[in-house]
Parts: structure tokens; C-alpha cells; sequence
């Protein structure tokens, strides 16, 4: 489950409902939606693809997406700190940003218009579509590890429009989710 937290106010939400209510009165959709029924989130992307074909279909007709990829980064991904480097600047898109996480996890810098920067850490489950025109930023924890279902409006994906604002200098990518908060606060336990 997503962990969001606002560092000017020294405020940090753990509560799925409380992350949820936050979001959205800042036009943000979120939700939680577990894993792909009898898929292995390291199966192949047409498997994976396959497996949440029913949940995108329905975000494809919601918001008018026309195609879905995997997105799979890892610590060996060649020229990784290049491309997390084009994530980690300030910057928006002209269509929305959906990304359904299947592995790994990662944090969203968000800046919300006449508000305080807040940060969202999202985790295998989570279910985020940033609105177009939404200032963010995005960073990997420190495992470096994300795989996830991107949806587009355009086939041909989107282009990031930087703000050269700098705003996100002033922010640390860290990642705030196990390390941070007892396990029980973000994977239920399990009785074995």
C-alpha cells in the first residue's frame, strides 16, 4: 500500500483511506489492486499483460488509453542513472501518467499548484494516474527496482516538458516504506 508524505508539514499518511482522500482532492486517482490473478509478477509482459487485460481494458475505456507496455528497471538495466536522471527533474506531460506497479517500488514527488511538495511511495499493488499537466518527479528506492504497467493516450507515448524549476533539488529521493514504517504497516501479515 502507497505511503505518502508531506515533508514541510512533518506529515505522513500510512493509512490507505487517508492516502486515498489526499490524492483525490488533489486530482490524483489512486488505488490498490493486488496482484494479477495466477500471474507471477516476474512472468513475461505479454503474460502480465494478459493477466490484468480485464483491469485495462476498463482504464482504457475510463480514460481513453490505447495502448499498455511493461516498464521492467532494474540495478542492471544498462544506462540506468541516464534514464532515472530524465524522471528525477521536475516536469509534466500532456496526457496523464498511469502506472499500474507489478515489482519494486518507487517514489512520485508530486507539486501541486499553490501547495507543498509531497511525496508517494508506491509499491507492487498500487494503481496511480497523475493527470496531465501535474508537476512530479520520480525517483527509485534503494533497491532500484520497478516493473510496471504504463498506460498512454498516444501510441507513441508521452514527452516530459520540463519545468527548470529546481524545486526538486531541494527534495531527497529516499523512499521512506519498510525501512521507515514496521513491515505490518505495509504488507499484511500473514499467519504461517
Amino acid at each position: 500500500m502507497a505511503l505518502l508524505r508531506i515533508p514541510e508539514q512533518d506529515r505522513t499518511l500510512t493509512e490507505p483511506a487517508d492516502v486515498s482522500a489526499y490524492l483525490t482532492a488533489r486530482g490524483i486517482e489512486y488505488e490498490h489492486v493486488g496482484d494479477a490473478p495466477g500471474t507471477p509478477n516476474d512472468a513475461p509482459a505479454d503474460e502480465l499483460l494478459a493477466a490484468w487485460a480485464p483491469k485495462l481494458e476498463e482504464l482504457k475505456a475510463k480514460g481513453g488509453y490505447v495502448t499498455a507496455d511493461i516498464i521492467d528497471v532494474k540495478p542492471e538495466t544498462p544506462n540506468l542513472d541516464t534514464m532515472l536522471k530524465k524522471f528525477s527533474s521536475e516536469h509534466w506531460h500532456d496526457e496523464d501518467e498511469v502506472r499500474l506497479i507489478v515489482d519494486g517500488r518507487g517514489i512520485f514527488h508530486i507539486h501541486p499548484p499553490g501547495e507543498p511538495v509531497f511525496a508517494l511511495e508506491v509499491v507492487a499493488g498500487d494503481l496511480i494516474r497523475v493527470p496531465r499537466g501535474t508537476h512530479h518527479w520520480f525517483d527509485l528506492c534503494g533497491e532500484r527496482r520497478i516493473r510496471a504497467i504504463r498506460l498512454f493516450q498516444d501510441a507513441s507515448g508521452w514527452t516530459p516538458h520540463y519545468t527548470q524549476s529546481g524545486v526538486d533539488a531541494q527534495f531527497q529521493p529516499l523512499c521512506f516504506g519498510p525501512a521507515y514504517f514496521p513491515p505490518t504497516r505495509v504488507t499484511p501479515s500473514v499467519n504461517v
